[in-house]
């Protein structure tokens, strides 16, 4: 090869390796997620820098603890540092419209994930599951569970849980539930002993379990000494293992005192556990692979000037827009379906769930 040539195929190489360097480094995207204390959110993380990264993205993903200053410090960091678009799954949706404005100002783009961020017209797109369609599901699990579905006419005795009422979801979830329960609590099949309904009465601040625990604790001693719930609307999973436990603390689970039909939502561990063993009755779940995918298919459409997918225009309002979103359909867990949805599809391993 002569000089000529291999200066030639030098700077080729060197111009091809700086290429190929160019697109294994678009920027950075900040990921701002809620809490590491639910095993869903830790997913999420993963799954989105997993997806970002074999974009050719860098990722920084920060984990707030559950605490609103946190977090509002720690999106503000990302602003400061330029990164190129903001993916943020909020705690209060209500408490970032002035990091946001920030961001707008510096040219930064922001995807609400998972949990709408309100309040703000800085919210450019957003990533979720159909959320009514998760309190439907759960409804309808309720029904099934009871046998309402089938022809049986009671009455059941029920009692509601709603998630935390700062976060936008937990309304969707329980109007949700409630387009399917509340004929029947009309026609008198379904009673809901303490009369407490709304979420205004029903929420549970931070999505905490020990809170859930807490209030089925007042509900079983004030409501429930001489009759048996039959069935607990409980939105997440991590609720329904505290109003599990307050059901076990007073002889719920034995042949005599069957526990009562649980709904519950995210397919985390301890419940399908729980599921297997005849315990919580159904969960909901969310594929946070895809939802991550769908989440880095926005931020790669929007750095190169495309239009993002989406395909609702209509359901999220954020209080000041309607926010361009795409919704995923969530999916039924109970017994019967478990090993299918969960363990054939790659999500768990068997072994983690025996």
């Amino acid at each position: 090869m002569g000089i000529k040539t291999l200066a030639t195929a030098v700077a080729l190489g060197a111009l091809a390796w700086a290429s190929m360097a160019q697109a294994a480094d678009k920027g950075t995207i900040g990921i701002s997620m809620p809490t590491k204390s639910s095993a869903r959110w830790i997913a999420d993380g993963n799954n989105m820098v997993k997806s970002l990264e074999a974009m050719g993205y860098k990722a920084d993903l920060q984990y707030a603890d559950n605490d609103i200053p946190t977090q509002l410090n720690q999106v503000e960091n990302m602003i400061t540092k330029k990164e190129k678009v903001l993916v943020i799954a909020a705690i209060d949706g209500t408490t970032l419209s002035d990091a946001l404005q920030q961001a707008h100002d510096a040219g930064i783009k922001v995807i609400s994930y998972d949990r709408l961020i309100v309040g703000s017209a800085n919210v450019d797109y957003y990533a979720t599951f159909d959320n009514f369609q998760v309190g439907v599901e759960q409804g309808k699990s309720v029904l099934h569970g009871l046998g309402v579905d089938a022809g049986k006419k009671g009455p059941f005795n029920l009692e509601l849980f709603g998630g935390s009422a700062d976060d936008n979801n937990a309304f969707f979830f329980y109007n949700g539930a409630m387009s399917v329960l509340q004929p029947e609590i009309d026609n008198g099949t379904l009673v809901i002993q303490s009369k407490q309904t709304g979420m205004d009465k029903v929420a549970t601040l931070r999505w905490d379990a020990a809170t859930a625990q807490s209030r089925m604790e007042n509900l079983l001693s004030a409501y429930y000494t001489k009759r048996h719930v039959d069935a607990v609307l409980s939105p997440y999973d991590g609720l329904s293992i505290g109003i599990l436990a307050a059901l076990k603390s007073v002889g719920y689970g034995t042949a005599g005192t069957p526990f009562p039909i649980i709904t519950g939502q995210d397919s985390e561990i301890p419940s399908i556990k729980s599921i297997i063993a005849h315990e919580q009755y159904s969960s909901i779940f969310k594929d946070t692979r895809n939802l991550a995918k769908v989440a880095a298919d926005m931020v790669d459409a929007v750095l190169q000037g495309k239009q993002p997918e989406i395909n609702d225009t209509k359901t999220y309002n954020n209080k000041v827009k309607i926010v361009p979103s795409y919704l995923l359909k969530p999916v039924l867990v109970n017994a019967s379906n478990w090993k299918h949805v969960l363990v054939d599809s790659g999500y768990y391993k068997l072994s983690q769930l025996q």
